[in-house]
């Protein structure tokens, strides 16, 4: 027999616990609810619960399961009034949800009794469209755009990593790119540099990067370092910048980005390739290793030729530029797991992957506790260092070469794949 609305509503509280707003807020701070608003986008937009994640009514079967993936996590809905949240609830309820409750008198009631609400970031309606497609995602959606939109990531090179690298980025939304590169396009890059084009022969890479990247996302800001990368100009370049990505191509440039990063508290997300191979980490300062920890000195040059020398195929630095790009939206959005900690190599001919398990050394002379409280107390520690003093950039046709894992005596048993 059909039922009436009337009906439906009086089983609804029959089957769904109601808790009051001040309860909400209570469980809320202690952080053991996951708080879910069902109303309409316009709804949301005019002011929410802090904390809460938005899963429209609407899409609640499809989108719930990204939000809430544990079934057992306890839930409260609510939305304008208290009823939809009551239905949204009797669904969840039938999707294997144990312990779900409706906030009754909804957002009105939390306003109401004085609570603390927030507004979403303003994206305007062009940026709406553009980014659509992250803003279906509970993990980035409107607050995780707009992040991105202030963030700041330098891209040390544009060339095999860093293009690839930079188109994403650009495309993602990130509000500020920093380019540092002082070096020409020439008819040899673009196997593999795909920001730059034949147009672009003998042109500056830092202005045709600004071109393509402005051309593809005017919300970009590019900000060109045409400069080499050298002991008197890093702390400044790296200044402000949230992220940064290595595409350097030589081990002195790594070095010195690498001690100034730790001490600027900035993470690194390094990439380097050969021929067929490539390695991706993330060095996140003091929680994990640095550059130091895993080459406390570089190779011999003829263990580690540039790519200029030994070749590289095209799409490797392309596969590597992506990865990177995915550890520095992780890393600014504040989701997933990032590579601190592991080493990721890749073998283009095999198509396999392998990640080893890295830890810090104790005894590094830039990220260590000692090295931390020594550079505080204004007397750093030594570090080895290079006898010419410059550490330059691009000298390999811009492309970071990949160091062999000879060098790597901090590195342990493979955690999976090939051994």
């Amino acid at each position: 027999m059909p039922k009436t609305y009337s009906e439906l509503l009086r089983e609804a509280r029959a089957e769904i616990p109601e808790v009051s707003a001040s309860e909400t807020d209570a469980r809320r701070q202690r952080g053991n609810v996951a708080i879910i608003d069902v109303r309409e986008a316009s709804e949301w937009d005019q002011g929410y619960v802090p904390g809460a994640t938005h899963v429209s009514k609407s899409y609640l079967e499809q989108q719930i399961e990204a939000a809430v993936p544990d079934r057992t996590t306890p839930v409260i809905l609510y939305c304008a009034g208290g009823v939809r949240s009551l239905f949204a609830a009797q669904t969840l309820a039938g999707m294997g949800y144990t312990d779900v409750a409706s906030m009754a008198g909804g957002f009105q009631a939390w306003k109401s009794n004085g609570l603390e609400w927030t507004t979403p970031p303003k994206l305007t309606e062009q940026q709406k469209q553009r980014y659509s497609r992250h803003l279906l995602i509970p993990e980035v959606g409107t607050e995780g755009q707009a992040k991105l939109l202030g963030s700041k990531v330098l891209l040390i090179g544009a060339g095999g990593l860093g293009s690839p690298a930079a188109l994403y980025l650009a495309a993602a939304g990130v509000g500020t790119i920093g380019i540092i590169d002082f070096d020409v396009v020439d008819l040899s890059n673009l196997q593999r540099q795909v920001l730059h084009t034949n147009d672009s022969v003998g042109e500056k890479k830092v202005d045709s990067a600004r071109r393509t990247i402005t051309a593809l996302n005017p919300d970009v800001t590019v900000v060109a370092h045409e400069e080499m990368l050298v002991a008197a100009n890093v702390e400044r370049i790296i200044h402000g910048y949230d992220v940064i990505l290595d595409g350097t191509d030589t081990f002195e440039t790594r070095y010195i980005l690498n001690d100034a990063a730790v001490a600027a508290g900035i993470p690194v997300v390094h990439a380097s390739v050969f021929r067929f191979e490539g390695q991706l980490t993330t060095f996140i300062p003091y929680q994990g290793p640095c550059y130091r920890c895993l080459y406390p000195t570089p190779p011999p040059p003829e263990l580690a030729p540039g790519c200029s020398v030994a070749g590289v195929l095209g799409v490797v630095p392309g596969i590597m530029g992506l990865l990177q790009t995915n550890e520095v939206l992780k890393v600014l959005l504040g989701i997933g797991e990032t590579l601190a900690g592991r080493l990721l190599l890749f073998d283009a001919l095999e198509t396999e992957f392998t990640e080893l398990k890295l830890r810090r050394d104790p005894k590094c002379p830039v990220c260590s506790d000692e090295a931390r409280a020594a550079r505080e107390a204004g007397t750093p520690l030594p570090v080895a260092t290079f006898s010419d003093g410059v550490f330059t950039l691009n000298g390999g046709g811009g492309d970071a070469v990949a160091t062999p894992l000879v060098a790597t005596p901090l590195v342990a048993t493979p955690l999976g794949g090939p051994r």
